[in-house]
């Protein structure tokens, strides 16, 4: 930078900046600032030429009351000569007023626009990173249009210098953030990636800072940073301090740079070249024994460059998956941690062995630790930590120790924070369910739980353990006469009334020969709560009273005085009411054999996941579930929509929701079969069918076939154009399926537009087990058809030959955008040719509900824009589809007119094909 002489002191600004310090009030303040505005007003508009420095002072001055709270509504044009000055510090002035106060969407862009353009063809490089500064601080689109394809030529050119280069590179990143559409992608992409091999390691640091940022956007044009990453990678952990003296911090090499190089790498697979993925161990090994050797200074700044390279080289091991060996020392390491004086080390530690513990490979490694994390649960005294060890140890879960883990969830939840105790609940009701070998101790558990945080304790788990009990006969007298003993303390919570009311009036009867649970004491106990219970657990109550005249004819008197009563029959509220003079009428008219066909006990439910799962995703988000990956490493960077299915039915109360979310992937080591599929209520027919390919339009999870031998379920995640799905079969038989192999295959067109690579599966699946297969997907170009999962294996000598088509279609391949409303439509503009544009108009197949609207199209991936068209009933949206060839930016308009029951669809995207298919896809969901 250039030295600043004595005349560029501005001794007014300086008299005025302590006259406004000096002043003893608001007012007085405000006064000053009022006579000097119209003091530089003046100045700006009279008769004498001001000079350079004279502008530059009075410049400085409306910056200074601008960023004193004030409106400044002249000056601009004023500013913006200063760019034309050949002075360093007059331009400087005039770039950061325009930095601070000019709008993107100003009048006086184009002449900023070609002063910039001015200063970086001047080759002078203070003045070029000027310009190149005040790009990147406004942003705005027009600036990107304008440079967008400059900048790169500048980057890579051989005679630009190092500091240019480095203000280049973040210049560039800073466009791409705010308007990725408009950054090229052409032969200088393969240029920058050897700024990883330049000399000055600012240039390296800014350039990976972009090449990062790029490779999620476009990973196949810069796979061929890997090696170099791993290069430069292996030079600066191997190096001595004083070997790169001008980047050691505290004694710890370029921490800044090895944290970007490392979160690189985590773009791409593990290498598979043989030396290129010994080198990189070798530098993840190097990283980890220096995190065993004592520290080299006492400074907090030391540990904290150290431990962050420690941390982020333990995520790329956990991302790569596959080396046992660094990942049970990483494992180690983070135990280390777990008892460190410093917090925010336990919770790093804490939420990293959350991930670790979802694989294979360290998950043993990890429940080595389970004293520790309990001992965290208890004594910690911040109440993240405390989160992140409920966390660690809801993942870390699993048959030999769910007992012990349940239990300590449990006694920590009598004392847990009030802003946790609903996600605790949720994951000891969603472990007790997947690990209970005896059901007897689910219900203890259950019933445990609302006892403790029944406040807390959401319908979709009382629903749940109602499912159960209803669905295992062992378990049903068990489950009454524990509630009975339950609904005798003197205080009960509303959901242990509700439990207990549907599971006595269901399965009463099993303790009805013990004189101290006889009919009418069942009876009178479920009543002594009735008053005090809220309206729909008192419908639920008559609802049990009316099974209680089928069950037990004894009681049928006492039963119709309660229905026949005033506060019954008279009751304020129609449903109560309504309940009363029915059950009433149906007591009294009914035979006995009619009586016991409609109040008959319920039948099982069909086998499905149970939906507290999808609760606690909805609550957590799921880049927070500690078995998800953390974002950075997910292949899916939306949040997965789900929709709740009620199931009403009269008689007892029993709207089970019943919502799919299969949150994480089995470890091969596991042998329990958690039935993780759906909502579907009637089998799929035996034949390949097509009749559940529809529903994955807008949702990534779910059953896409099933029939008596076999179910199939599917779990997406999708980040760009790459996708992976995970297929689960299970085998509802009990013989097993033997010879069970699997093929993909699609049309010759389709081969060239969508790539799906298949893992092998186990061929042999045991009876009642399910297996799991990966499919990874890539999207070359738009396409319309759609792959075909071919299935065969011999069932009792027969060969069973099964075809499913997979639910791949565009949308999936959709990064949701978010756009100002200025920006939506000058983009819709620019898409008005015919071509560009499908419109379509149809009947609306559902009932038009603006909440599941929302929701269908948040699932089939666009962003919804929020107060961008005028009429608030009316759905806008933006999104890019991302191939491997091109990207295609589409925006979409749905407007419903309820009265009609019609929909209008329009969607604009710059390919033909595209919007047609889209079009296709989007209308057939409404």
């Amino acid at each position: 930078m250039p030295a600043v002489s004595k005349g560029d002191g501005m001794r007014g600004l300086a008299v005025f900046i302590s006259d406004i310090r000096n002043c003893k009030s608001k007012e007085a303040e405000v006064k000053r600032i009022n006579k000097e505005l119209a003091n530089i007003r003046s100045k700006f508009k009279g008769d004498k030429a001001l000079d350079g420095y004279s502008k530059k002072k009075y410049v400085c001055k409306l910056l200074f009351i601008f960023l004193l709270g004030h409106d400044i509504d002249f000056g601009h044009m004023e500013a913006v000569n200063l760019l034309s000055s050949n002075k360093y510090t007059e331009k400087q002035i005039g770039y950061l007023f325009i930095s601070v106060l000019v709008n993107s969407n100003s009048d006086l862009i184009r002449l900023i626009n070609n002063a910039i353009k001015n200063d970086l063809a001047s080759r002078n490089p203070t003045f070029m990173n000027l310009a190149l500064h005040c790009i990147a601080n406004v942003g705005s689109r027009e600036m990107a249009e304008a440079f967008a394809s400059e900048i790169p030529r500048i980057l890579v050119a051989g005679d630009t210098m190092d500091s240019v280069k480095q203000s280049a590179a973040l210049c560039l990143l800073r466009l791409n953030r705010t308007s990725p559409d408009l950054v090229p992608m052409g032969e200088w992409t393969a240029r920058v990636v050897h700024l990883l091999n330049d000399q000055h390691l600012g240039v390296v640091t800014a350039a990976t800072s972009l090449i990062t940022t790029l490779a999620q956007k476009s990973p196949d044009d810069f796979k061929t940073s890997v090696s170099l990453a791993v290069a430069r990678l292996s030079r600066i952990v191997t190096s001595a301090s004083i070997d790169l003296q001008d980047y050691t911090y505290y004694f710890v090499a370029a921490p800044w740079l090895s944290v970007k190089l490392l979160r690189l790498l985590q773009c791409y697979p593990p290498p598979e070249d043989a030396s290129l993925r010994s080198r990189l161990i070798e530098c993840l090994e190097t990283i980890l024994n220096k995190a065993q050797e004592p520290p080299k200074s006492k400074k907090v700044q030391h540990s904290n460059a150290k431990n962050a390279v420690l941390f982020e080289a333990i995520a790329l091991i956990i991302h790569h998956d596959s080396e046992p060996n660094l990942l049970v020392r990483a494992c180690n390491q983070l135990g280390q941690f777990l008892q460190h004086r410093e917090t925010n080390l336990r919770y790093l530690a804490l939420e990293s062995m959350c991930t670790l513990a979802s694989s294979e490979f360290s998950h043993e490694a990890v429940k080595t630790h389970i004293e520790t994390v309990i001992n965290a649960l208890k004594t910690e005294r911040d109440v993240s930590v405390r989160q992140r060890a409920v966390d660690l140890l809801y993942a870390m879960c699993d048959r030999s120790n769910s007992k012990q883990i349940v239990a300590e969830m449990l006694s920590y939840l009598e004392t847990a924070d009030y802003s946790i105790r609903e996600e605790i609940v949720l994951k000891v009701a969603i472990l007790a369910e997947k690990y209970a070998v005896d059901y007897t101790w689910y219900v203890d558990t259950i019933l445990n739980l609302i006892r403790i945080a029944g406040d807390y304790v959401s319908e979709e788990v009382w629903y749940r353990v109602i499912q159960i009990v209803i669905n295992r006969d062992d378990v049903q007298g068990y489950a009454a006469k524990t509630v009975f003993e339950a609904l005798q303390a003197p205080a009960c919570h509303e959901n242990l009334v509700k439990v207990g009311g549907y599971i006595l009036g269901e399965f009463g009867n099993l303790i009805a020969g013990d004189p101290r649970s006889s009919p009418l004491v069942q009876f009178n106990l479920l009543h002594s709560k009735f008053h005090l219970c809220s309206v729909p657990t008192r419908a639920l109550l008559l609802s049990a009273y009316i099974k209680f005249i089928n069950l037990f004819p004894e009681v049928k008197g006492t039963i119709q005085d309660v229905l026949r009563s005033d506060s019954q029959l008279r009751n304020a509220d129609v449903e109560l009411q309504q309940r009363a003079v029915e059950y009433l009428r149906l007591s009294c008219i009914a035979s006995t054999d009619i009586l016991a066909t409609v109040l008959e006990e319920m039948p099982p439910f069909p086998e499905r996941e149970s939906s507290i799962l999808a609760k606690l995703k909805k609550k957590k988000g799921s880049s927070k579930l500690p078995d998800m990956d953390d974002s950075r490493r997910n292949v899916n960077g939306s949040t997965e929509h789900t929709e709740d299915t009620e199931v009403a039915s009269k008689g007892p109360s029993h709207t089970f929701t019943d919502m799919l979310n299969l949150n994480s992937t089995p470890s091969s080591g596991a042998s329990l079969l958690v039935d993780v599929f759906s909502d579907i209520t009637s089998p799929v027919p035996t034949e390949g069918s097509e009749e559940h390919f529809p529903r994955f339009v807008c949702k990534n999870n779910g059953v896409i076939y099933e029939n008596q031998l076999l179910q199939i379920g599917l779990k997406s995640e999708y980040r760009q154009n790459l996708g992976r799905m995970y297929v689960f079969y299970g085998n509802k038989t009990s013989t097993q399926f033997l010879s069970f192999s699997t093929s993909v295959t699609s049309s010759d067109i389709l081969n060239t537009q969508l790539n799906v690579q298949e893992k092998p599966v186990d061929p042999l699946i045991e009876a009642g087990a399910q297996v799991q297969q990966i499919l990874n997907i890539e999207c070359v170009s738009d396409f319309s058809d759609a792959p075909v999962l071919n299935i065969q294996f011999r069932y009792g000598g027969t060969l069973q030959n099964i075809a499913v088509k997979l639910p791949v279609m565009l949308n999936k391949f959709f990064q949701p955008t978010e756009m100002t409303s200025q920006d939506f439509f000058q983009r819709w503009k620019q898409l008005g040719a015919p071509q560009q544009e499908v419109q379509k108009i149809f009947k609306a197949k559902n009932q038009m509900d603006t909440d599941v609207t929302k929701a269908k199209l948040l699932g089939f991936g666009v962003a919804l824009l929020d107060g961008v068209d005028p009429n608030p009933a009316n759905f806008v949206g933006a999104g890019i589809i991302h191939t491997k060839t091109t990207q295609v930016g589409c925006l979409l308009r749905l407007e419903p007119n309820t009265q009609a029951q019609m929909y209008r669809l329009t969607l604009r995207t710059s390919k033909e094909s595209v919007s047609q298919r889209l079009c296709e896809l989007l209308s057939e969901q409404f």
